[in-house]
């Protein structure tokens, strides 16, 4: 079969980005602090992300000291962050029931019928399927690519009409783990993209027309902002020691 992400590689750029994206990453896996256990720095990557993928949305993303998370979109973050380990080996597998769990977990707070929870509208099934077949093996390219196709799809696609950006943002997490390319899930992507979040909306629309010159701004952005998510997780794992 024609591996149909194979020539994303040949955009002007997109190799380059991709390998110094995923050094960048390797490199932080390999901090004495990482070396030693990484859960700590792990489990702060991961409310990091959850705030931050939360804010891209509009939400405040100030966890209180002493109350519960009142935000809708915040505490949906969270109850997704906290159930990727656990989905990792569905998303391996049947990408698209992990995909409707955490569009369950993102939008328990945002839809007035739980009847809709997980299920996509309305003519995105095959491309879904599409990118199902991706994530399970069809394709061969780096695994900073296919994370970022992966993000990219799927907030063009919007298939659940609510928390989709933070689904999309929390699948991006998983393909990275999924392609041992950041195993630990160390790398904090998402504080990039909303520290450049108009960027990140017009690359993201770019990428949504499928046309080259949209695609390859997209793939670069999301390479940098990588390069940065490791950057920021270098910060956590210094402060851990």
């Amino acid at each position: 079969m024609t591996d149909v992400l194979a020539p994303l590689l040949g955009l002007a750029g997109v190799a380059d980005a991709v390998k110094a994206a995923q050094d960048a990453v390797f490199a932080v896996h390999r901090h004495p602090a990482n070396l030693r256990g990484a859960s700590a720095t792990a489990a702060e990557a991961s409310v990091r992300a959850a705030r931050a993928s939360a804010a891209i949305e509009g939400a405040d993303p100030e966890i209180p000291a002493d109350a519960a998370v009142t935000d809708p979109v915040l505490a949906g973050a969270l109850r997704v962050a906290e159930s990727l380990e656990s989905l990792l080996p569905t998303w391996r597998r049947a990408p698209r029931q992990a995909l409707a769990r955490m569009q369950v977990l993102a939008a328990a707070d945002l839809v007035s019928d739980p009847e809709t929870l997980g299920r996509p509208r309305a003519g995105a099934a095959d491309r879904l399927d599409l990118l199902a077949q991706l994530v399970t093996g069809g394709t061969s390219v780096p695994g900073a690519l296919l994370a970022a196709v992966v993000h990219g799809e799927l907030l063009a696609l919007r298939a659940f009409g609510a928390g989709d950006g933070v689904v999309a943002r929390a699948a991006a997490r998983l393909t990275m783990v999924a392609t041992g390319v950041d195993p630990k899930s160390l790398t904090v992507p998402e504080v990039a993209c909303l520290r450049q979040s108009r960027r990140y909306r017009d690359a993201a629309a770019g990428f949504a027309t499928g046309e080259p010159a949209g695609v390859r701004e997209w793939l670069l952005f999301c390479c940098e902002a990588l390069e940065k998510g490791a950057h920021e997780a270098r910060g956590i794992a210094q402060a851990a020691g």
